[in-house]
């Protein structure tokens, strides 16, 4: 808790009390006064031991009242007199305090914790010890959700995603950046993949309905325990980065759903050079002209078949033919053959990854 905070209200209520008020943390030290000159100086008062619920105590002439965890408080509020004024004074200070301190651990403390946890920026044995200070339960399956936003927007989105997840103790909204809020999702037992497309398809409507926002969203693996998030908010940021070169007009993109694509972009560039390089040995695949293009495309939507695929195209099955073997002329492959198909799919692919240059996590 920031002793800044506290400081700052005790300011503002010293004009209102005509007597020296403050906190003292565990160890008895002032670290707030109205009095700045005591601020550092050692009260004598052990608040653990004598102040170990949440009624007044007067010790030394001096009125005090725990802040924080009832059993285990870390603060206490002191009021100079030990009269029915300053145990007055002592009760509507702490209740002050206590309701600053509560807000600020949820909206900051509970936020900054879980966002380090994500971002891989906390030992793991910190975040042991702070899962049981914050009072997570580590054995609820959780998962991360990353909404992007297309456009910088006069909106704040993150607050408007935050009234759709009003649960602050299981649903976490995290600022990453300027374009990126993660959603970190406490799940029900039961609750599976797709659970989690249609809550992101009931995210990415509500922001583009109610506040004309589009957004894409990311979706990371179902973990157990808060040291696994950072694997699901990295497979998060994946999913959009191979989305936004594999499947342009996906809105939605789930990381255990790439496919060979999630292979594709965790190859060497260098690598996938090579093997369009062996694969197109007689002829270049950027030689293939747009319309061939867009007949190989709807080859493959239609599962190599050239009678289906000729009549979606509106050509004579003779002229997809010829097609065929005008592409099998130019790069050496047959793709009415099962495998000259795969290969030719895939170096596709690369050709693809590599126009691209995504940004690598």
């Amino acid at each position: 808790m920031s002793n800044r905070l506290f400081q700052g209200i005790i300011h503002q209520m010293k004009d209102a009390i005509d007597r020296t008020i403050g906190v003292v943390d565990a160890s008895g030290t002032i670290i707030c006064c109205s009095d700045l000159r005591k601020i550092g100086e050692a009260d004598g008062v052990n608040i653990r031991e004598e102040l170990s619920s949440f009624e007044a105590k007067v010790v030394g002439g001096k009125t005090y009242m725990a802040i924080g965890v009832q059993m285990h408080p870390d603060s206490a509020v002191f009021v100079d007199g030990d009269d029915e004024a300053a145990l007055n004074y002592a009760r509507l200070i702490a209740v002050s305090l206590n309701g600053i301190k509560q807000y600020y651990d949820e909206k900051y403390d509970r936020n900054n914790f879980i966002k380090n946890v994500i971002l891989d920026n906390i030992l793991p044995g910190d975040i042991y010890l702070k899962t049981r200070e914050f009072g997570f339960n580590n054995e609820v399956p959780r998962c991360v959700l990353l909404i992007r936003t297309k456009e910088r927007s006069e909106v704040p989105v993150n607050e408007s995603v935050q009234k759709l997840f009003p649960d602050k103790q299981k649903d976490l909204v995290i600022n990453i950046n300027e374009t990126d809020l993660a959603l970190v999702k406490e799940l029900r037992a039961g609750n599976d993949m797709k659970d989690l497309e249609k809550l992101a398809r009931s995210i990415v409507d509500t922001l583009h309905t109610e506040y004309y926002v589009n957004a894409v969203i990311g979706i990371g693996s179902i973990v157990i325990g808060l040291k696994d998030l950072p694997r699901s908010f990295k497979e998060a940021q994946i999913a959009l980065e191979v989305g936004k070169v594999f499947d342009t007009e996906k809105i939605i993109v789930t990381y255990e759903n790439l496919g060979i694509a999630r292979l594709i972009y965790q190859l060497p560039t260098t690598l996938c050079e090579m093997f369009l390089r062996e694969i197109f040995k007689k002829g270049s695949i950027s030689g293939l002209d747009h319309e061939t293009l867009f007949t190989i495309q709807k080859f493959f939507e239609n599962n190599l078949n050239v009678s289906e695929t000729s009549r979606k195209l509106f050509v004579h099955r003779n002229t997809l033919v010829y097609r065929l073997e005008k592409i099998k002329k130019l790069t050496g492959l047959d793709l009415r053959e099962f495998d000259d198909a795969i290969v030719f799919k895939v170096a596709l692919m690369v050709k693809k990854y590599l126009d691209a240059k995504p940004v690598k996590y």
